[in-house]
């Protein structure tokens, strides 16, 4: 991410300090900095210059001889090529020992002198826009219009600087993407000015366009349909049509704020797009509207095999998993990546339509990735941008259009989405802002300080995240977060803001004072760790492999690929499928081993497996676990491999397992239900060769050598045998559920119980302990009172609830609140005070 300082300067109303103290904060507080880049010193020597005389160069009939004022007192001649020269214009002038801007950064960069063409001397050059590196035009030389809004104090005249005129007098700090992954905010200028001022403890207040709800005008003289058939991956798709725009080189100092943020200056209608995003992160598009077959303009999902030709001049072919913009005949862009060269503005454009739209952040992404496409775009909408922003961005990209290009408003504004206001349910629960209630002692117990409320607000609200104490709640926080800050959900996120903007530097370095006990054991790590001390003492050698295989290792071992996940993003190759079972892992570490000497040895590892057609309750692929093992010997002597394998899963049910019953059913005789789900496990084993294992009279695994093709495949030694058993049967107790962290507004109720003084506390904590599949309820004593001389005594209790599905309303809250103390009257006759 490019930062302009510049750009930082027109949002903040402080002094920037210098560039190094900057940097230093910003590795610090905000993101590391990987570039520093002086474009000042790229533009030092441009000098805004007039032609005051032209005439025609008497040896060269594509030359021309000016005389040119720099404000050194005498005209300068340079002799230009350049078919628009002429005398009484404003043009940009590098003099004789400076570098061409367009090489600065070229190892070998150009620099200019006085020497004579045709003999005629030239003191330097009149510079084009892709001479000066700030855009593609080399028709002619860049014409300075002096009238043209400047973003300097500086004048116009003889000998200014071209960089101070036109904010070129810059300084880019270039911050690493990962930085900002969970920030949307943070890929545009106004969202890092915002951050700067808050860690320089300045308030920041965003700009009228941007935090006030825009009104947008009924308009009429260019019928546009616009549409969203693809709401759950389109939550916003606004749209408006503009006619009379006059499509033409950019402004200068658009062009040069362009490049100062890392773009490339096209026409003044893409330009402003691209400004619009980089100055607040939310990506733009501009279509031409004569293009538009219809005068429709939909955003859907591609149907499989429809073609889009898209602006980078190459054609893709789609699958319904993608999210297009098409018009009454076609695809006329990629949702969120890239427009269609068939709708592409141009110089013949005179009717617009102007998008701003949001988009499915994990679509995009794989849509990106199953095509190879990457853009600016992208790269922001995929970190999630807001919905909320949609027509604050639209209002400014009219009024900037309007600005450089003229025109005027041809259609109403449609915008088309997923939510009707903001008390509609789905947009409370999937976009609407986060409100959190925290107290100080909180945020100070986990950061090691002792903040005052004030001092917590002043932090939060300096970055626009409104905050105010709770009336009549002691240290009680409200936090309001802000449409842009997406990443806040929860007041975990909240501490991290506070201790981010105080200053990580500045916390204590000394551990929080915690209570503490014994961590419970994991009985799952307990299990593996006791099965590979155990196989180790068997003489087994414990292996990694990826839980990624390659497709031949699954048909080698006879396996059906089509039951394995595919992997649409492999790391490579190599592992493209999820295994299906552990074994054939093992089984392709065979004949290296064998190569590298070894002659006897048994490899064993502990996985994990899936199967296409076996997901758990959460839609996601149930993990198996596994352990397996393969004993290879090139001895032709000695007992059938089959009892080396078996020997090796009696010592594990002998040492694990000592007090269970293990059975052994030849796999070709063996028939239970409990054996089809697991069909894949087997097909390595020959059936007449192997059994089924059974622990306590349930399936645990197989044991058994390997069918010849399978061995053949592998290219095993003559004696090999191998099993897979289940995990499950050594753990011994109930695995411990994943419970995922509320992503919803958890609330928090105060009871108070009023009972007789002969129940204890512990009564009313059993009768009040609640459960429900909507929430996870957790309480926690707030105080225990009893009037001197009274028999009953006052217990209250604070009542957490964690949301899974939906926030909470007033009524659903209180509803379950009702439930718990209609459980606790009952249990122990108290009144709800």
């Amino acid at each position: 991410m490019k930062v302009s300082l510049n750009q930082l300067k027109q949002f903040v109303d402080f002094e920037l300090p210098p560039v190094d103290e900057l940097v230093q904060k910003f590795n610090a507080q905000l993101g590391v900095v990987e570039e520093v880049v002086d474009l000042a010193d790229k533009y030092k020597d441009a000098r805004i210059v007039k032609v005051v005389e032209c005439e025609k160069h008497p040896n060269a009939d594509r030359l021309n001889v000016t005389k040119i004022d720099a404000g050194t007192g005498e005209l300068i001649q340079v002799v230009c090529g350049a078919p628009n020269v002429h005398a009484d214009m404003w043009a940009v002038w590098l003099p004789a020992e400076s570098t061409v801007p367009a090489t600065y950064d070229d190892a070998e960069p150009f620099v200019l002198g006085a020497r004579e063409l045709r003999g005629v001397m030239s003191h330097g050059m009149l510079a084009a826009a892709d001479e000066l590196a700030i855009g593609i035009d080399h028709e002619g030389i860049l014409e300075i219009n002096p009238d043209e809004w400047k973003p300097g104090d500086v004048a116009i005249e003889p000998g200014a600087s071209f960089a101070e005129v036109y904010g070129l007098n810059d300084t880019i700090i270039d911050i690493e993407n990962k930085m900002f992954t969970h920030r949307p905010d943070l890929f545009g200028q106004l969202g890092v000015a915002r951050e700067v001022a808050g860690i320089y403890g300045h308030k920041f207040t965003s700009p009228s366009w941007y935090g006030d709800a825009p009104e947008f005008a009924s308009a009429e003289g260019l019928e546009l349909e616009v549409t969203n058939e693809a709401l759950d991956k389109v939550p916003r798709f606004m749209a408006v049509a503009l006619r009379d725009v006059e499509v033409k080189p950019s402004p200068v100092w658009l062009q040069c704020a362009l490049v100062a943020m890392g773009a490339k200056p096209i026409n003044n209608i893409v330009d402003v797009t691209n400004y619009v995003m980089l100055l607040t992160a939310q990506p733009t598009h501009a279509y031409d509207y004569d293009k538009l077959r219809g005068g429709k303009l939909v955003a859907r999902m591609a149907q499989d095999g429809e073609k889009a030709e898209l602006l980078n001049g190459k054609t893709y072919e789609l699958t319904g998993n993608d999210i297009v913009i098409a018009d009454d005949e076609g695809v006329v862009g990629v949702g969120g990546i890239m427009g269609g060269g068939n709708s592409e503005v141009s110089s013949e454009t005179k009717n617009i339509v102007l998008e701003v739209a949001t988009f499915d952040m994990y679509a995009v992404r794989k849509t990106s990735m199953r095509h190879g496409l990457f853009t600016d775009a992208l790269t922001r909408f995929n970190k999630g941008q807001s919905p909320l922003q949609n027509d604050h961005i639209l209002n400014l990209l009219m009024m900037s259009v309007k600005d450089v290009a003229g025109g005027e408003q041809a259609s109403d504004v449609s915008d088309e989405k997923v939510f009707e206001d903001e008390n509609d349910d789905y947009f409370n629960d999937k976009y609407f802002p986060a409100s959190l209630n925290l107290d100080d002692h909180f945020i100070n117990a986990r950061l090691g300080l002792k903040l005052s409320e004030a001092e917590m607000c002043q932090l939060l609200n300096n970055v626009e995240i409104h905050s105010h104490s709770m009336d009549g709640h002691g240290d009680y926080l409200c936090v309001k977060v802000p449409f842009w800050r997406t990443d806040i959900e929860q007041p975990e996120d909240i501490v991290e803001e506070v201790g981010r903007l105080y200053g990580f530097d500045k916390l204590p370095r000394e551990l929080p004072l915690r209570r503490t006990s014994p961590t419970p054991q994991n009985i799952d790590i307990v299990a593996k760790s006791r099965l590979r001390s155990t196989l180790a003492q068997a003489g087994g050698n414990e292996v990694l492999t990826y839980s990624f295989v390659h497709e031949q290792v699954l048909t080698k071992a006879g396996q059906n690929p089509t039951e394995a996940f595919r992997l649409s993003n492999a790391l490579s190759p190599d592992l493209q499928y999820y295994r299906l079972s552990v074994l054939p892992s093992l089984l392709d570490k065979v004949h290296m081993n064998v190569k590298a000497g070894h002659d006897e040895f048994m490899l064993y590892e502990i996985g994990k497996a899936h199967h296409v057609d076996v997901l758990g309750e959460d839609k996601l692929p149930k993990e198996f676990a596994r352990v397996a093992g393969v004993y290879a010997t090139k001895s032709a002597d000695g007992d059938a491999p089959y009892y080396q394998a078996k020997r090796s899963v009696d010592y594990i049910a002998e040492m694990l397992l000592p007090r269970s019953g293990v059975r052994y059913v030849r796999l070709d005789t063996y028939d239970s239900p409990d054996f089809a789900p697991f069909a894949q496990l087997v097909k390595p084993f020959d059936p007449v060769r192997s059994a089924a294992v059974e622990i306590d009279g349930k399936l645990a695994g197989v044991v058994g050598e390997l069918r010849q093709s399978v061995a053949k495949n592998f290219k095993l030694p003559a004696r090999v045998a191998g099993f897979e058993l289940f995990v499950s049967p050594f753990v011994g107790e109930q695995m411990p559920e994943y419970l995922p962290l509320a992503k919803y507004q958890t609330v928090q109720r105060d009871v108070s119980y009023r009972v007789a003084e002969s129940v204890q506390y512990d009564e009313l904590v059993r009768a009040a302990v609640a459960e429900s599949v909507d929430a996870r309820i957790s309480l926690e004593p707030v105080a225990i009172y009893q009037p001197e001389g009274s028999d009953d005594k006052t217990v209250t209790l604070r009542f957490t609830i964690e949301p899974y599905a939906a926030t909470l309303t007033n009524d659903a809250t209180t509803a379950l609140i009702d439930d718990i103390s209609s459980r606790v009257v009952a249990a122990t006759a108290a009144q709800v005070v």
